[in-house]
């Protein structure tokens, strides 16, 4: 009897407190009411990745600010939590029509992406070529070292090179600017044009830091590039007929797709 009263004098006294009184409410209503997040505190709070913020919105997901970032010319979108204590990196996709749905549509490269490009003018020169260097198939892919869905890509991209011996695989180092320690590890990879050294980055295992400014050069033209092309986010692939694809897809996917299946 006594841990009967004992539970419900607890709960009687949650529902009678102001935050239980908050959640009962819930946030049907207007989000930004009760959250809100400047530019000025959301820069403050991502500096570690030296981008600034210069547009915050609410996402379309309820519970998230969307933040429009730029750092060294590019731009692109963050999350972030309402306790305003995780990053958030990808995309808010609408699961009735698959789509991804964003609150800066109108400030976004990605609404000026093209859905084909002219493969002869990607900058391969500064590409690291995994597979069939002589393949008569070829896939670009744009890819920083440090996203997440980039380094499982990776993984996918290796198995490609293994059951589609005739692609050559233009790796497009891309570093992000939400990704402080990206550009380092891009071009020590472009310096040395070492497969280990890529995987490395890959693993997120620490590599030697970069000493030649021809690289960050390289670095530059492939931004450069997407940046005027639209592609604004990694993993971004290519195809060989220079067919736009936002995303990585698992290794037969993507050999299928190759084949035109």
């Amino acid at each position: 009897m006594f841990k009967e009263l004992v539970i419900a004098a607890f709960v009687s006294i949650i529902i009678a407190s102001p935050s239980f009184a908050m959640a009962k409410e819930g946030c049907g209503g207007v989000c930004s009411s009760c959250h809100v997040l400047t530019e000025k505190d959301a820069t403050e709070l991502i500096k570690k990745t030296g981008a600034t913020v210069t547009s915050v919105k609410q996402s379309p997901a309820k519970g998230l600010f969307e933040m429009l970032v730029e750092k060294d010319g590019q731009k692109g979108i963050l999350l972030m939590d309402y306790g305003k204590k995780h990053l958030i990196q990808g995309m808010v996709v609408d699961l009735e029509k698959l789509n991804p749905v964003s609150a800066h549509q109108l400030g976004t490269p990605e609404q000026k992406q093209p859905k084909k490009l002219d493969v002869a003018t990607i900058p391969t020169s500064n590409a690291v070529i995994i597979g069939n260097p002589k393949g008569s198939k070829k896939l670009y892919v744009f890819t920083d070292p440090d996203c997440p869905y980039c380094r499982k890509g990776h993984v996918e991209l290796k198995k490609l090179a293994k059951i589609a011996p005739d692609v050559a695989i233009h790796i497009m180092l891309f570093p992000l600017p939400m990704h402080p320690g990206a550009l380092d590890k891009a071009r020590t990879v472009i310096e040395t044009m070492n497969l280990e050294m890529l995987d490395s980055a890959f693993e997120g295992k620490d590599i030697p830091k970069p000493t030649k400014d021809s690289s960050k050069k390289a670095i530059d033209e492939i931004v450069k590039f997407a940046n005027a092309n639209g592609i604004s986010g990694t993993p971004t692939m290519v195809m060989p007929d220079g067919t736009i694809q936002v995303g990585m897809r698992d290794a037969e996917t993507m050999k299928k797709m190759l084949e035109g299946k």
